[in-house]
């Protein structure tokens, strides 16, 4: 889900003790009229006390023809990103017809996909989605693979979930929710010998 207003007020206290560009942001939109996203986007500002956003995305992207539905809301984060409020923007998938759409849209700046070797919680099997994110990757987008622990249910095939993604070329980075700090701690942990990329 898009981040509330508390997790967004938890990294604005966070933010006061790094400096601000050695962090990058990212939020997502739920919204679906240009007048909601612009609110959101004000709103996101104030909250995380930060004069831009680096990545906005449109979130939980489902039905093929999202882009001709959402392009109000395309628009304003266009504009958004040319007069400096934000640095990219993008989507995060749903769907595989969601998917193709944003591999080939060249709005999409960054997409995040779901991907893991279980296909739990994912759009279609992986070596579909591997073959759709490369797609992604040969126009040039950024791709952020999630659900890499099928949402939980590969937690304890934790190290085996993390090869598979991070063998993936077609990935740039991946992002894991965690349940608790051991558990994140324990993620750091197992990263560096999961990678099998040379």
């Amino acid at each position: 889900m898009p981040p509330t207003s508390r997790s967004h007020t938890y990294l604005r206290e966070a933010l006061k003790t790094v400096p601000r560009e050695k962090v990058v942001i990212l939020t997502k939109s739920n919204s679906t009229t240009a007048a909601d996203v612009k609110a959101d986007l004000e709103r996101y500002r104030q909250e995380l006390g930060t004069d831009y956003i680096d990545v906005v995305l449109l979130h939980k992207m489902e039905k093929a023809d999202w882009n001709v539905q959402l392009k109000p809301c395309m628009d304003v984060l266009s504009e958004a990103r040319e007069k400096g409020m934000i640095r990219s923007h993008g989507v995060s998938c749903h769907s595989l017809v969601a998917m193709q759409t944003a591999a080939k849209e060249p709005w999409v700046e960054i997409d995040f996909a779901r991907l893991n070797p279980a296909q739990l919680h994912m759009d279609a099997d992986p070596q579909t989605v591997v073959s759709v994110l490369k797609q992604m990757k040969a126009a040039g987008k950024g791709v952020v693979g999630m659900k890499i622990l099928g949402q939980g249910g590969l937690r304890t095939k934790a190290a085996e979930a993390l090869q598979y993604a991070l063998a993936q070329n077609c990935l740039d980075c991946i992002t894991i929710g965690s349940e608790s700090r051991g558990e994140m701690e324990d993620l750091l942990k197992k990263i560096p010998d999961a990678s099998v990329r040379g």
